[in-house]
């Protein structure tokens, strides 16, 4: 195994060592590549006077359509007034319809309009773009290593909440 620099590691049931230093070094790459992560889509939601936190209401919207407000409340971790804000905003200025469930009258299911799928589009392209980049330079074990590590960081209920998505649930 090529040797990373980031200590004795092992696969198996042998345990992974790395010191304060290396942990440090694994955090401050996190934050670099979050804040790239987020820089492109930053870009484009700044000309429409949005922010990240419409950027994942719109990213929930559009992968599960006719999610209910709730439902979106549980994923996002935000308050209810805080989602309001948001949603507020994108029903006002025509990216996402509210409409009454059709069983339950006090449920609101959200979708996108139109114009709200094709700022989703433009936001995932950017995003996508710099993730296909990312992945073929690491390489298919890395990509597997990296979410592996991604999920073993995620709390038991988001781990589940994501496992739910990514199998196709909502």
């Amino acid at each position: 195994m090529a040797d990373t620099g980031t200590g004795p590691i092992q696969h198996g049931e042998s345990l992974l060592f790395l010191t304060d230093e290396q942990l440090r070094k694994g955090i401050e790459a996190m934050f670099f590549a979050y804040r790239a992560f987020t820089s492109d889509p930053d870009r484009i939601l700044e000309q429409h006077g949005y922010g990240r936190a419409h950027h994942r209401a719109v990213h929930f919207i559009h992968r599960a359509p006719g999610t209910t407000v709730n439902n979106l409340l549980a994923i996002l971790g935000v308050t209810k007034q805080s989602l309001n804000r948001v949603l507020r905003a994108l029903i006002e200025d025509g990216l996402v319809e509210s409409r009454v469930g059709k069983r339950d009258k006090r449920e609101r299911h959200l979708y996108l309009t139109p114009v709200g799928a094709a700022l989703e589009q433009e936001l995932s392209d950017a995003q996508r773009a710099r993730m296909r980049s990312a992945f073929r330079a690491a390489g298919p074990e890395a990509v597997a290593g990296f979410r592996q590590v991604l999920e073993a960081m995620m709390d038991p209920e988001m781990r589940r909440q994501y496992a739910s998505m990514r199998d196709g649930g909502q």
